[in-house]
């Protein structure tokens, strides 16, 4: 293994570069063993902290495996020059994005809400960020700056794609934050995730076939249909989705949340994003990258984007409903260049459905570092109160089993066999709304209903105190 110059303000995010780009190169081969973290650190000249998170983050995205007692080793990944065009070839030279500091170590009111004649005292399927967490003093202050510096401007007709300083801040953010690279000019503003959904319709044709993940968010296939587009379930396993089914129904296009699907939190690993570009690239196809809620991993860095892979056939996009509010109907995306020609060419002489002075206003809090710091405070409250439902669920299932990947504020828990009802119903004699994971399959499944989903993006700590703590026993 190479000695890395890990110079930089991130020496952990540094060396996770280095190996990731030597895997992906193919000087690394599957099966490969690293070395063992002291003695890589010894040579490096580096803590075994720094080696640690560095083999963490790679363990987190796929690209190695750990084996008790043996260590890391080398995952099958399709080598990079398979799929993806060289970014020198596209005439980009910047670094890798170095994050200031390493990640942080470790880890309203209560009001019942009712449903189906039954009161709850928390709520796990709203999902709504709560109202104290909005940034209410730094939006006022941003607003009055935006009145005054723009003026008359904020009448204006905004182009279709809309408004080049938030364009150009987004692009900026997501570098900083995602590692993606995108040139300002192919994002697209839109009204929210829904309304960029029938705007992929219109790009990409209604006489396509969408693929969806299943299970998954009802209200993504719901789109596709309501703007005349055919769509597929696909399956979700352990590894994301289903390779073998995504052929089998030969889509031309595929909706995917990769960093952190829904409802099953699983993360696609590396050798399972390597095969879903070269589908990709096999034939006129397309990949619409959901990053619904990247910006709540709460351990380690955020995974690598499909799109920082193959920009060339991967629509980006992301909006801002869970990290400020879901009033806010504000979205984006970074389109491939092919199909933002496309746009311009069908949507110029429209004008953008999304207030300028909203777009202002948003382009002036990602300048100023204001979102970012925001976004830090969210992380550390969804920390809290992630640990919190743990030690709620701990409580009233003394063995329920969890599956959380810490991606993003949702995750799975189960009552273990020889319970006599499931985690819904006795989640619901608690005071607590969830769904069972049947409740997300677009298609009929053998899944098991025993799984409950706890979105606690929308919990307060209030309301986990106030759960009704019925011990379910055996």
């Amino acid at each position: 293994m190479p000695l890395y110059d890990l110079n930089g303000k991130n020496k952990y995010y540094t060396l996770y570069c280095c190996i990731r780009g030597d895997i992906l190169r193919g000087k690394l081969k599957s099966g490969e063993r690293l070395p063992a973290k002291r003695a890589l650190a010894k040579d490096l000249g580096v803590s075994v902290v720094t080696v640690q998170l560095a083999y963490e983050q790679l363990l987190a995205e796929g690209y190695v495996t750990s084996r008790e007692r043996s260590g890391y080793f080398v995952e099958r990944v399709l080598p990079q020059e398979n799929f993806l065009v060289q970014r020198e070839e596209r005439g980009a030279h910047k670094k890798p994005p170095e994050p200031e500091t390493e990640p942080e170590s470790g880890h309203g009111r209560s009001q019942p809400y009712a449903d189906d004649h039954t009161q709850y005292i928390a709520d796990f399927v709203k999902g709504a960020t709560p109202a104290k967490l909005f940034p209410f003093s730094v939006w006022t202050k941003l607003t009055r700056a935006v009145l005054a510096d723009c003026g008359e401007h904020l009448l204006e007709r905004v182009p279709c794609d809309g408004d080049a300083e938030l364009k150009a801040e987004i692009a900026a953010y997501l570098y900083r934050s995602r590692g993606v690279d995108t040139d300002p000019r192919y994002i697209v503003i839109g009204a929210g995730a829904e309304y960029l959904y029938g705007v992929i319709v219109q790009l990409v044709g209604r006489d396509k076939l969408y693929a969806v993940e299943n299970p998954g968010y009802a209200t993504i296939s719901g789109a596709y249909a309501l703007n005349g587009a055919r769509f597929a379930p696909v399956p979700v396993g352990e590894e994301g989705i289903s390779l073998g089914g995504l052929k089998q129904i030969n889509a031309d296009v595929l909706h995917i949340s990769p960093s952190h699907q829904f409802p099953t939190g699983v993360i696609t690993p590396a050798y399972m994003r390597s095969r879903i570009i070269e589908w990709a690239l096999g034939g006129d196809r397309y990949i619409v990258e959901d990053d619904y809620d990247s910006e709540f991993r709460l351990s380690g860095r955020p995974l690598q984007s499909l799109f920082s892979l193959c920009p060339e056939r991967v629509i980006y996009m992301n909006t801002f409903s869970k990290t400020l509010a879901p009033s806010m109907r504000m979205g984006y995306m970074a389109l491939p260049p092919a199909l933002y020609k496309k746009f311009l060419k069908l949507f110029s002489s429209s004008a953008n459905v999304v207030p300028l002075f909203e777009q202002k206003t948003l382009a002036a809090m990602l300048k100023g570092g204001y979102f970012e710091r925001h976004l830090s405070r969210l992380k550390n409250y969804y920390r809290d109160i992630r640990r919190q439902t743990l030690e709620t669920l701990g409580t009233l299932f003394p063995d329920c089993e969890v599956y959380d990947t810490q991606g993003g504020p949702h995750l799975l828990a189960r009552l273990a066999d020889g319970y006599g009802k499931d985690i819904f119903d006795a989640a619901k004699d608690s005071g607590a709304r969830v769904k069972r994971l049947s409740d997300y399959f677009l298609a009929p499944s053998a899944e098991p209903k025993k799984y409950a989903v706890f979105n606690y993006s929308g919990v307060t700590a209030e309301q986990l105190a106030a759960l009704k703590f019925k011990k379910y026993n055996k």
